[in-house]
């Protein structure tokens, strides 16, 4: 069995249409899709709607939480005041532009999928099973992924959140972060998703998908978000010294 999946799209139409068509062509069994559909770009009501009309299985995610129940934190923790200034003008512009058909959907998406009808068994999160704004960098101790694979009880976590791709093996659960579709922070702009094949032993495969990146970074220029955000698209990094 073939899955493909796909996370953090935050608002980049021609990003998610570019994944969607290079996924079908690999032929998955199944789409799913780790949350964050909104946030920073510049077409939240277009991505939601895209997401809707797949009829795409969908958990939620923090920023999808902030829009959905206009909530005053988009849950992104912040540590520096430059990102969390700007954080706060695209939850408030997302807000004010996504329509309530597509918040109510955002309301409705479940925190976490669990797969458990076929071997390997799955659970599908947005941060971890601990928490939807969990960042589960790589470069955590093993202890710490050994107790949430304990806490898991799957023998696959499939997540996002972070934006940075990585597959890992700790306390017998395989950990897969399936980077992002429409905001990349590795410095590769292209479109990114994962593809999972089961089996006795599951392969991960990362894809990168070419988009015009032109067309998403003039609708945020073109919109009242920060310029910022078009410029991280293009580099594919989150905020540098520069731009603080």
């Amino acid at each position: 069995m073939r899955l493909a999946i796909l996370s953090d799209i935050h608002a980049n139409l021609p990003a998610l249409e570019a994944v969607w068509a290079d996924a079908q062509q690999q032929h998955p069994d199944f789409t799913y899709c780790l949350g964050d559909l909104v946030g920073y770009g510049a077409q939240p009501n277009e991505v939601v709607e895209f997401i809707r009309r797949q009829q795409v299985p969908t958990i939620l995610g923090n920023y999808d939480e902030g829009v959905g129940f206009n909530l005053a934190d988009c849950g992104c923790v912040y540590r520096d005041p430059v990102e969390d200034a700007l954080g706060q003008q695209s939850l408030r512009w997302t807000q004010q532009y996504t329509t309530e058909a597509n918040k109510e959907f955002l309301r409705g998406l479940p925190l976490q999928l669990r797969l458990d009808n076929q071997r390997p068994s799955l659970l599908l999160v947005h941060g971890s099973p601990r928490k939807i704004n969990e960042y589960l960098h790589e470069d955590r101790p093993a202890a710490s992924f050994e107790r949430i694979a304990k806490l898991t009880g799957a023998e696959i976590l499939l997540f996002g959140h972070t934006h940075l791709p990585y597959v890992k093996r700790a306390g017998g659960t395989w950990f897969a972060n399936a980077g992002s579709v429409g905001k990349p922070k590795d410095g590769d702009w292209r479109a990114g998703y994962l593809l999972v094949d089961l089996g006795l032993r599951p392969r991960f495969s990362y894809r990168r998908v070419e988009y015009d990146l032109p067309a998403a970074a003039q609708a945020i220029r073109s919109s009242e978000l920060p310029g910022v955000f078009a410029e991280q698209l293009e580099s594919g990094r989150g905020l540098t010294d520069a731009q603080r």
